[in-house]
């Protein structure tokens, strides 16, 4: 399936690039000298934008923050300055909707402590801190340091009091039974799978008795995109994983979840375009 997908964008970009060829010989044949001219700058324009949000990009990657990234064998975001745009782009612009659609589906009730596994810059840390209040703590991880600054200047602007660090989901730097509740966003699919058998250990190892899992990930294009997936809403959902090599869908976590000893497994039956929730409990005793 995979060649096959990748054998559709390719003919498309083909077809598009003789499409523009010709689309512009038409264009320049009609225009006026000056309007040529003025089209040029704009590309010219466009181009040297390009090459400032790369130097950018590169800049804040290397320079932005002292602190050393963590080690992990999972794969380690840093363009962290344009980490809430790209998220924005492939959740169609509801990035909102996806990040308050997880928070309610973890349950927190106020006074809980939370942790977010792979916070990013903490678009669902935020919400989960205001869910659980002024009584409650939340906490947020990822082995970013990019991404941990950039949650810490948002978490300054609303005067909240939210621990981001950077570390890794295969050590949690907390005590055992810290939390009620433990978030992971689109962070799973990054993992190779004895990095997630280990990291749901760590997750259950810091969740209290009867604490709660959430879990929100990519659900397989196999089962998802061919039989339920009726528009074209979210093709680049679909690319994304293919186009990365992502075989790993939100239907492999409730083994993975068995295996780790959690109880009370369920998948969701609500979606977000091509993301789907599981959430699981850690036995009380």
């Amino acid at each position: 399936m995979k060649p096959v997908i990748i054998g559709v964008v390719i003919a498309h970009v083909i077809i598009a690039l003789v499409g523009l060829y010709f689309g512009v010989r038409w264009l320049i044949a009609q225009m006026p000298v000056y309007i040529i001219g003025i089209k040029g700058l704009v590309i010219i324009a466009l181009v040297g934008l390009y090459f400032v949000a790369r130097w950018l990009t590169n800049l804040h990657t290397h320079t932005h923050d002292s602190e050393a990234p963590a080690q992990t064998e999972g794969r380690l975001i840093r363009w962290a300055l344009f980490y809430d745009i790209s998220a924005n782009i492939m959740t169609l612009g509801r990035a909102r909707r996806l990040r308050d659609l997880t928070v309610c589906n973890a349950l927190l009730q106020p006074g809980e402590n939370v942790l977010d596994v792979g916070c990013g810059t903490g678009g669902v840390t935020i919400p989960a801190k205001l869910q659980v209040g002024k009584n409650g703590r939340a906490s947020g991880i990822d082995p970013s340091p990019e991404m941990i600054a950039i949650a810490r200047r948002k978490a300054v602007r609303p005067g909240m009091e939210i621990d981001f660090r950077v570390g890794v989901i295969e050590s949690l730097p907390f005590p055992d039974g810290t939390f009620d509740a433990v978030i992971s966003s689109l962070m799973m699919h990054h993992l190779p799978e004895h990095l997630q058998v280990k990291g749901l250990a760590e997750i259950k190892r810091v969740l209290k008795p009867g604490g709660r899992l959430l879990i929100a990930d990519m659900i397989r294009p196999g089962t998802f995109f061919h039989k339920r997936f009726s528009t074209l809403l979210a093709p680049h959902l679909i690319l994304h994983q293919y186009l990365r090599g992502v075989k790993f869908g939100i239907e492999d976590i409730p083994k993975l979840l068995q295996e780790a000893g959690f109880m009370e497994i369920k998948q969701l039956e609500e979606h977000f375009l091509t993301i789907g929730f599981v959430r699981a409990t850690k036995p009380d005793a």
